[in-house]
């Protein structure tokens, strides 16, 4: 039914207040803010409402098309979190399970020091590492373009997954050397974690992380055109990533997706994806995991993977927001945010719809309630630089009506 557009009006949606998208996406592209901009919009099991407008390759001045590869760098990450807690279905993992049962050298880890400023001022660790903190990103983790001290060693020591890297158990090698920064479970902090996962679930699987995409998520959806690795008849889909420069111009934001030439499978980043695949990996979340009579995944996993697993929200055990969306009364589950309150989070929402975006920008949401599925995609770094999350989630719940 995706693939067959359905009148707005038959799915509770006013096809004048649509319009308004249609608006904001052109003004963005016509302010420079973004090259392009395409929005896709579910509903009750129908693609209720798309609209797209721009330029995917502004040298070749290429028009956007619905079909076009995006990066969708850290929307891979739902995937990879799916993809354990399908091996988690198989009685393979629990999420007890120490990191170290998987990749020993994940027992020997030390701890950053509370107020660290020094990357060997540590401490032994308290707990294992485990399954569960590595899927909500309390694992002690970070990323490169984190503020903190433990990212400035990542970059020197080379602890990235972009996908040059010298492949996963390479790059994963060269993490396990890093302390943790902080114990186990006591902050949220945004980080590598998923990666880690991806490298799991290429262990206990006995299959590299795209072959398992294949076979167990992207071939029973029909996502098509989802690939950690673009094949050589489809580059000419992706278009560039782009930066704006000091002087709000784009330029290009150089990475290489192509076949032959990805040695990393980033769990955490890795994927090139389009609007309808999305779409459909959306819709099988709202479904309750299963999509066109193919289950991926059972209800009640997805129900304990959409719960908040936090002691309290993120903005009490991380930062205040992220991008520009504020973390007040959003919780954080198995590999999504879970919004907890509307009125407390100042979102358009429903209580439990869940979410994730990527660091082009590109943006998606299910909200059960509502029985509704959104994806949202562009190719400009950094996912901060604009609040299109937040305008977008305003513009399509004032286009709900019934």
């Amino acid at each position: 039914m995706l693939d067959k557009p359905f009148r707005p009006e038959a799915a509770g949606l006013d096809p004048s207040r649509l319009e308004r998208i249609s608006g904001w996406m052109q003004r963005y592209v016509d302010r420079g803010r973004f090259p392009f901009a395409a929005t896709l919009i579910a509903r009750r099991g129908h693609l209720a409402w798309a609209g797209h407008c721009g330029i995917a390759d502004i040298a070749a001045g290429r028009p956007y098309a619905p079909d076009d590869l995006v990066r969708i760098y850290s929307m891979t990450k739902p995937l990879t979190s799916i993809a354990l807690m399908m091996l988690y279905e198989d009685a393979l993992v629990h999420l007890d399970d120490p990191v170290s049962t998987f990749i020993p050298e994940f027992a020997d880890l030390k701890v950053l020091v509370p107020g660290a400023e020094r990357i060997d001022q540590t401490e032994p660790l308290a707990e294992p590492l485990r399954l569960h903190h590595l899927l909500t990103h309390t694992a002690g983790l970070t990323y490169q373009f984190q503020d903190d001290v433990l990212a400035k060693s990542y970059a020197a020591g080379k602890v990235d997954f972009w996908p040059q890297s010298g492949g996963l158990a390479a790059t994963i090698g060269r993490l396990v050397r890093q302390p943790l920064l902080f114990q186990p479970g006591t902050r949220w902090h945004y980080s590598v974690a998923t990666d880690v996962v991806g490298r799991i679930v290429e262990i206990v699987s006995g299959l590299s992380l795209d072959r398992f995409f294949r076979q167990r998520i992207l071939a029973p959806l029909a996502m098509a055109d989802t690939y950690f690795a673009v094949p050589e008849e489809k580059l000419s889909r992706l278009g560039p990533c782009y930066m704006l420069s000091p002087e709000a111009r784009f330029v290009e934001f150089p990475t290489d997706f192509a076949q032959g030439h990805v040695d990393t499978l980033s769990g955490g980043g890795g994927l090139v994806s389009s609007g309808p695949d999305y779409l459909r990996f959306a819709e099988m979340l709202r479904s309750g995991g299963t999509l066109d009579g193919e289950r991926l995944i059972g209800p009640r996993t997805l129900k304990l993977m959409t719960a908040n697993h936090l002691s309290g929200d993120l903005a009490s055990m991380g930062p205040a927001n992220w991008c520009e969306t504020s973390f007040s009364s959003v919780g954080f589950g198995l590999g999504f945010a879970v919004n907890l309150s509307p009125a407390r989070s100042l979102l358009s929402a429903s209580p439990g719809d869940f979410s994730w975006g990527g660091m082009a920008s590109t943006y998606f949401w299910v909200d059960p309630a509502e029985e509704l599925s959104v994806v949202f995609l562009t190719q400009l770094l950094p996912s901060s630089t604009w609040p299109n999350r937040k305008e977008l989630r305003a513009l399509v719940y004032q286009a709900i009506v019934d």
